[in-house]
């Protein structure tokens, strides 16, 4: 059938409607989720730097996916409400998913409350007023969250439920409370996890779903922020002694993604998935702390 068309570009009508995602953070871990479930779909691709963000919107367009590139702030609600209301352009928000963030060696301790904690709980509690009927949700969060002491019920549940503007003033997120970036960092990935507890019930009510995922250590540009930190030993020993025996890689990220993001994980959600090549597991035996 001949429809007169001397360019894709001028298919126009003649194209299916597709599905809305948000993707945050123009990364490797973004990217290989977005590759994974994105096909199909219209993917708003927002990053800090617009420069990434066009740098990956052109690889995933140039393979055929669907991707535009806009400038986003994970630490300014504002920014936030701009990215929602430019996917909305293109219809009801379906997708979202948030791989956003710094990381101790990246960021000074204020920088990563804001962005990490703060900006994370305001991108659920945002797009959850918005998401459409039988969407779902992946923030990408860290181990980090389960590598420091238990808070107390009180503390957890101020992380889960503090409106968003005031979370930034709790008690245990004041300067002389934070001993240091990795500490700040521990306590934004531990809020995360909490979020997504709280978020999913408000999720839940407009039929969508809302997980996370606690990666390890993987193999990107940030961790080898890391590797090359004051941290660099630690992390290059936590990850040779772990039952995996190696760093993970994004595309490993992504497959647990597909499944909360799919059909298949129909009955996830609030959940946050620990993928680290056993390492936390391995403190109960050869990355146990000296006492």
């Amino acid at each position: 059938m001949d429809f007169g068309c001397t360019d894709i570009e001028d298919w126009g009508d003649f194209k299916m409607k597709k599905d809305v995602m948000i993707v945050t953070g123009a990364g490797q871990i973004g990217m290989a989720i977005a590759r994974r479930v994105g096909f199909g779909k219209k993917i708003v691709l927002g990053d800090k730097r617009i420069k990434n963000a066009e740098t990956i919107a052109k690889i995933m367009n140039d393979a055929g996916y669907d991707v535009e590139p806009f400038e986003m702030d994970l630490s300014s609600r504002e920014s936030i409400l701009a990215t929602i209301a430019k996917a909305q352009t293109y219809g009801e928000i379906k997708y979202l998913v948030n791989a956003a963030g710094v990381s101790p060696s990246q960021a000074p301790i204020d920088a990563i409350l804001k962005v990490d904690l703060y900006g994370t709980a305001v991108l659920l509690e945002e797009v959850g007023k918005v998401i459409a009927e039988g969407g779902a949700g992946v923030t990408i969060s860290s181990q980090s969250g389960w590598r420091m002491p238990q808070l107390t019920p009180e503390q957890d549940r101020q992380l889960a439920t503090t409106p968003t503007e005031e979370l930034l003033s709790l008690e245990m997120l004041q300067p002389e409370n934070i001993k240091d970036t990795l500490h700040a960092y521990q306590l934004a990935k531990r809020c995360n996890e909490k979020r997504v507890m709280f978020e999913c019930v408000r999720w839940g009510e407009r039929g969508a779903r809302l997980n996370g995922i606690a990666p390890g250590i993987i193999v990107t540009p940030l961790a080898i922020d890391e590797f090359n930190g004051p941290r660099g030993d630690f992390y290059k020993n936590k990850f040779a002694k772990c039952p995996a025996g190696r760093p993970g890689t994004a595309d490993e990220m992504a497959n647990i993604a597909e499944l909360l993001m799919s059909d298949a994980g129909a009955f996830i959600t609030g959940s946050t998935f620990l993928a680290d090549g056993g390492a936390t597991a391995s403190y109960y035996g050869p990355l146990q702390p000296d006492k």
